[in-house]
């Protein structure tokens, strides 16, 4: 079976990319003839490893120096994009998000099977409504956000939720020993770093032997560090930079913290489950509360006006209890099997066979 899967651009640092890649050697596993089809190319090589088993291709290549046939601008990639769905030859189209997807129900065959993979409602719900009736089906990588997208799109397209795959193991394993507490992701607004950094300014004054590892990179990264000079923590926070392994860093933590309050693919809370890391993060995020259950692999903290006090006090109560940490480590092991992309492909697998 081919499969082709649109992203937006997959060379790009962001966790939908990664689960995208991750899906895709599923699938090549299962010998399926793979392939990522990316939006956009704007580097050399793309951020996250590739499987050799899947085949990468670019619609436009934006780098320097490479010549193209149209002038730059939205209009050549639309029109590009038009051209690589028309002439497309495939068994199964994934698409990645809204924009991406009403393109394929509009331009690509009819014979091809056509899903539209969502993690999040679309911010403009019109075109939605429009044209996802001639997809074949949505996949939702969670159940809410599967009832969600059933009460947009109503009876008439098919939503059905397979979650999201973390490669296969084995998987880098935390020892629990290190006093880390570790964060990764884009640093960007939505993601809150800044509420980790003054919650950690509590952690530090009272357990001065643990440390913040801050992995990622962004737009905030001017701000956050203005910040760690203003609360003089640089002896405490420390910013690690980017890197393709997050998984491999998160094992060398004892606690994964994530501060969104708003939508967040989750991606890096189930590969620090994947380490056995547990996870302490904000109730009513999307992602980190699909995922987090307080008792078992992690401390939902209640989004409060309070809030970073509490969640200064979760990290304190976490790093003061070794027992409980390593209880919760295990609880994330068994989360993360759940994840695991052998048993995400064959999810998948299942779901295209029935739809054909």
């Amino acid at each position: 079976m081919k499969v082709s899967i649109v992203v937006s651009s997959a060379y790009s640092m962001r966790g939908e990319v990664r689960s995208t890649l991750n899906l895709a050697t599923a699938l090549a596993d299962r010998q399926h003839d793979v392939e990522v089809i990316s939006l956009r190319r704007h580097k050399d090589k793309p951020f996250f490893p590739v499987s050799p088993k899947v085949a990468l291709r670019a619609v436009v290549d934006v780098r320097p120096g490479v010549r193209h046939l149209l002038p730059r601008g939205q209009v050549r990639t639309e029109v590009a994009l038009w051209r690589v769905l028309r002439g497309l030859k495939t068994d199964v189209l994934i698409t990645t998000r809204p924009g991406l997807s009403v393109q394929a129900a509009r331009h690509a065959p009819r014979e091809t099977l056509k899903l539209a993979r969502e993690w999040t409602n679309p911010a403009i719900p019109g075109p939605v409504k429009r044209f996802y009736p001639r997809l074949d089906a949505v996949v939702t990588a969670t159940e809410s956000a599967q009832e969600e997208w059933g009460s947009l799109l109503g009876e008439e397209t098919p939503v059905h939720a397979v979650p999201d795959a973390l490669p296969d193991g084995p998987w880098p394993r935390s020892r629990m020993d290190n006093r880390i507490v570790a964060a990764g992701g884009s640093w960007e607004p939505v993601k809150a770093y800044d509420r980790l950094i003054r919650a950690f300014a509590t952690v530090a004054d009272k357990r001065p032997d643990w440390q913040l590892r801050l992995y990622g990179g962004g737009p905030e990264e001017r701000r956050l560090r203005a910040l760690v000079r203003e609360l003089d923590l640089h002896n405490h926070v420390y910013f690690m930079g980017v890197t393709p392994d997050l998984a491999g860093e998160f094992a060398k933590a004892s606690i994964v913290a994530n501060t969104s309050s708003t939508a967040d693919l989750g991606m890096t809370v189930l590969e620090a489950m994947g380490c056995g890391v547990p996870v302490v993060a904000f109730d009513g995020a999307r992602g980190p509360n699909e995922f987090v259950a307080t008792g078992y692999n992690g401390v939902l903290v209640p989004a409060a006006d309070d809030g970073l006090e509490l969640f200064a006090a979760a990290l304190l109560a976490l790093i003061d209890d070794e027992r409980r940490r390593r209880s919760l480590a295990a609880g994330a092991l068994e989360t993360a099997i759940r994840h695991e992309a052998a048993g995400v492909g064959e999810q998948w697998e299942k779901l295209i066979s029935d739809l054909r």
